[in-house]
C-alpha cells in the first residue's frame, strides 16, 4: 500500500530555485527524492548550467505519483503552466491544482496556518537543511488589510523551498477538509 501524501511545488526558470515538498497524513513534511541517484526534489539552477532542468522536474513528478498515493499537488504556476497542465492531464485535475502564491488573501491564510501549525507542533518535518535555510531566509512582507506574504531579503537569499513547504501543507489541510483519511466502507447486498 502506498503512503498517501500531499505535494507542494514552487517553480522557477533560471534565477530562483525549484522545489517539491511532501506532507504525509500525520502532518510530517519532508523533501522526497527521485531518480537513480535519489536526488532531493530541490533544483538550484547554478547546479544545472544556469537553468532549471524541466525534464528532471517532470521525471520527479512522475516518480512521486508512482511511488506515493498523491491526494493533492498544489503548484505555483508562473512559468510552469504547460507542465502543470500536462501533470493535471496525466494524474487528474482533482489532484494537480494551480495554486498561485501571488494572491494576498489566500497566501496570507496559508502562511498563517503554516506558522501556527509549526509553532503548535502539529506540523513536524524532516529537518532538511536546504528547507531550513530557505525558511530562515523568508521575511513577512506587509500587505494591506493586516496581511502578509513571504519575500526574500535579497536576491541571493532564496525562499523557494519554504514556499513549496507552505503549498504542501495547504494541500494536505485541504485534503483533510475534504475527507482525506476518512475510512469508507462499501457494502454489497445480495438478494
Amino acid at each position: 500500500m502506498k503512503t498517501r501524501v500531499a505535494l507542494g511545488f514552487d517553480g522557477s526558470t533560471s534565477d530562483d530555485w525549484t522545489a517539491i515538498r511532501a506532507e504525509r497524513f500525520d502532518h510530517w513534511a519532508f523533501t522526497p527524492t527521485y531518480g537513480p541517484e535519489t536526488r532531493p526534489t530541490i533544483w538550484n539552477p547554478s547546479e544545472w548550467g544556469g537553468s532549471i532542468p524541466r525534464s528532471e522536474v517532470s521525471a520527479a513528478v512522475a516518480e512521486l505519483f508512482d511511488r506515493y498515493d498523491v491526494a493533492r499537488f498544489y503548484c505555483d504556476p508562473p512559468g510552469w503552466q504547460t507542465e502543470i497542465e500536462t501533470w493535471s492531464s496525466q494524474f487528474g485535475a482533482d489532484r494537480v491544482v494551480e495554486w498561485a502564491t501571488y494572491r494576498t488573501s489566500q497566501m496570507h491564510a496559508a502562511l498563517d496556518r503554516f506558522v501556527s501549525d509549526l509553532a503548535s507542533g502539529s506540523l513536524t518535518h524532516d529537518a532538511c537543511p536546504i528547507t531550513a535555510t530557505h525558511v530562515a531566509n523568508a521575511r513577512k512582507l506587509a500587505k494591506p488589510g493586516d496581511k502578509y506574504i513571504l519575500g526574500k531579503p535579497n536576491q541571493t537569499q532564496k525562499i523557494d523551498v519554504a514556499m513549496a513547504s507552505v503549498l504542501a501543507h495547504e494541500a494536505a489541510a485541504d485534503a483533510h477538509a475534504s475527507g482525506w483519511g476518512v475510512e469508507t466502507t462499501s457494502y454489497a447486498y445480495v438478494f
